[in-house]
């Protein structure tokens, strides 16, 4: 039986900046676009995806009494408005 290799999943994420400049999630819409609510950010740090590749900003979080990790990765560019993408890894067969 072949293990199952993960998978980035680009999600759709709500997010709020601090009055200091801070990127704070407040929920998500998953691939099948049901959308949750991000109970609250754990910690943040800069982090390889481990699973499946990847670098940038990990953030864990609680969502439904689950911890998750979701991951911003960082645009190359430095000009524009498109500064990242988020994603969360999920097993895929």
């Amino acid at each position: 039986m072949a293990e199952a290799r993960p998978a980035k999943v680009y999600v759709k994420v709500k997010v709020v900046f601090t009055e200091e400049g801070q990127m704070r999630p407040r929920a998500f819409e998953w691939e099948d676009g049901r959308v949750y609510a991000i109970d609250r950010v754990t910690d943040i740090r800069q982090a390889a995806a481990q699973r499946c590749g990847g670098q940038g900003d990990r953030y864990t979080i609680v969502v439904r009494g689950q911890e998750r990790q979701l991951f911003f990765e960082r645009n190359a560019s430095l000009t524009g408005d498109n500064i990242g993408r988020w994603f969360i890894e999920r097993k895929q067969a």
